[in-house]
């Protein structure tokens, strides 16, 4: 999909969810990620949306999107539970200095879906309010932007993704991944693009 086509969908679109998988985890050059979410956020700025991310480095929370429609579902390296889950507080950065649970003493651990038992509570507040949001899209113009999305955590963002596109006639997903841009057969109302993600977010700008 050219910049241009892109850029029509985003200006058309309602209503708008950006579902951001591995391939924006950090894990390669750090400055190159954040510029590809400032380009992002840019080209998405002032529409209704979301942003749904699998990604548990936190690396979303230092951009400019409005982190009160920033969901990660997969937890974030930065907050941490007891790592024998005996509470389900959640504790920020540095809030708990000598990094031992006030309830048990048990080691910290990243709020994560690593962790041996996953507390949910860090994301589920974001979460129910990006469901009741996304209540409102039936029969809305809404752009789907899946970027990076694998098969690591498919119900988060994969299969909804394609389910509302199914069910949503004024939906169109598209779906940008290196391998794993496939389509399901009888969907329609998308595209793809094989390349990665991030990359192709880069390149926008030079077209």
């Amino acid at each position: 999909m050219e910049a241009e086509e892109l850029l029509r969908r985003i200006d058309g679109a309602e209503k708008i969810i950006i579902g951001l998988g591995e391939e924006w985890a950090l894990g390669q050059d750090r400055q190159r990620l954040l510029e590809a979410y400032g380009l992002l956020e840019k080209l998405t700025r002032g529409k209704d949306l979301w942003v749904v991310t699998t990604a548990t480095d936190g690396l979303i929370y230092e951009t400019a999107f409005d982190l009160g429609r920033v969901t990660a579902p997969c937890g974030n390296i930065h907050w941490f539970q007891c790592s024998k889950a005996c509470t389900k507080d959640i504790w920020e950065e540095g809030e708990v200095p000598d990094g031992i649970c006030p309830h048990c003493g048990a080691p910290l651990t990243a709020n994560t879906v690593r962790a041996e038992v996953y507390i949910e509570e860090g994301y589920l507040p974001k979460w129910q309010k990006y469901k009741q949001w996304q209540t409102r899209t039936l029969n809305r113009s809404l752009l789907l932007l899946e970027l990076g999305v694998g098969l690591s955590y498919p119900t988060v963002i994969r299969w909804p993704f394609e389910k509302i596109a199914m069910l949503n006639e004024k939906a169109y997903l598209l779906r940008v991944h290196e391998s794993l841009s496939q389509l399901p057969e009888g969907l329609t109302r998308a595209g793809r693009v094989k390349e990665n993600s991030v990359d192709w977010v880069l390149k926008l700008t030079q077209q």
